[in-house]
């Protein structure tokens, strides 16, 4: 697999430019290629993950915090959109940075009573935060809609034009998947970005260098919560209705397998992620009740034969002791 990739990034790297324009006409033409709504709602479904599995992958895989109560901050902003949409007619294009911001601050009011917490119970604790965001959203009827949810959501407008279907919308989701990605990848190859990675590999030696450890777990869950609102906030009028259902630990777990799948700690592991899930719910449809249980097998597999999943580095501590150990051999062999 190590080798794939390898090849793959050097002829990338060799033809870097004629793949990028190929790529990005190819793209912009796909709604021209597939113009049957039903693959389209596909396509953007795909969209839609990458941007949360990436936001996901931020705080997991970077950072090695362990959260799997994603959804929580997901349905804050999808609900922060529809209900500023639909009470105060705020546009949708200034809704997508206020719907982040909110939920980057609900991001930092669950990191910083948890900053010394670690594995399973920051994830417990990101679950509880999930499920009680969920609860509201079912109970406080006079602002959420309770259990009947908030319909008729305003679809996005530019120069008069309504995003109202899949085949339009696909552009609002590809658009912010290219920003996730370029802002993203800037973050990542920043100071920021070399911090998180730091307190990855060893949160202690990163801190007896002068990493504030603390501070950049903060930003890295804000950074990661914002994305999630984005996505929440692009997706309530993509589907002009929203409920609590919408947001259950399924969901959570759901955007998780796609991190976990495609392989965390990478940029194009959520990518991928997000198409194989995705693609193979559409597969079990047919027996949607096992799905869960398609998505543990695959998982379970992926845990054994590859940790890092399908794009991770084999260098990283995300990998396991003994990959890690077998990369580095190779390193050094390869040196001498």
């Amino acid at each position: 697999m190590n080798e794939i990739i390898l090849k793959l990034k050097s002829i990338y790297d060799k033809y870097k430019i004629i793949i990028i324009l190929a790529g990005s006409i190819l793209l912009l033409l796909v709604p021209v290629i597939f113009p049957k709504s039903y693959i389209m709602g596909i396509i953007c479904r795909i969209l839609l993950y990458i941007i949360l599995a990436g936001g996901l992958n931020v705080i997991n895989g970077y950072s090695s915090q362990f959260c799997i109560g994603y959804a929580g901050f997901f349905c804050i902003g999808a609900y922060t959109e529809a209900i500023l949409a639909l009470r105060l007619k705020i546009n949708f294009w200034l809704l997508l940075p206020i719907a982040g911001i909110v939920t980057a601050i609900a991001g930092l009011l669950i990191c910083l009573p948890t900053l010394k917490l670690k594995g399973k119970y920051l994830a417990l604790v990101t679950l509880g935060f999930s499920e009680i965001v969920r609860l509201i959203a079912l109970n406080w009827s006079s602002l959420t809609g309770g259990p009947m949810g908030l319909k008729g959501i305003p679809v996005p407008k530019i120069f008069g034009i309504e995003f109202k279907n899949s085949l339009s919308y696909y552009y609002i989701f590809l658009f912010l998947v290219a920003i996730f990605l370029f802002v993203t990848r800037r973050v990542i190859n920043s100071r920021i970005g070399r911090a998180w990675m730091s307190i990855r590999e060893d949160e202690q030696a990163a801190r007896s260098l002068g990493v504030d450890t603390s501070m950049y777990k903060a930003l890295n869950f804000m950074y990661g919560a914002f994305w999630a609102g984005i996505a929440g906030a692009a997706y309530a009028p993509y589907t002009r209705y929203i409920d609590s259902t919408f947001f259950t630990l399924d969901e959570g777990f759901n955007i998780l397998s796609m991190a976990i799948i495609g392989g965390m700690g990478t940029l194009i592991g959520p990518v991928a992620g997000s198409i194989v899930v995705n693609l193979l719910t559409e597969l079990l449809r047919p027996i949607s009740e096992y799905r869960l249980v398609a998505y543990a097998i695959l998982i379970i597999a992926m845990m054994w034969l590859r940790p890092q999943g399908l794009f991770g580095a084999s260098k990283s501590i995300l990998a396991g002791k003994e990959i890690v150990k077998k990369a580095r051999k190779a390193e050094k062999e390869a040196a001498a």
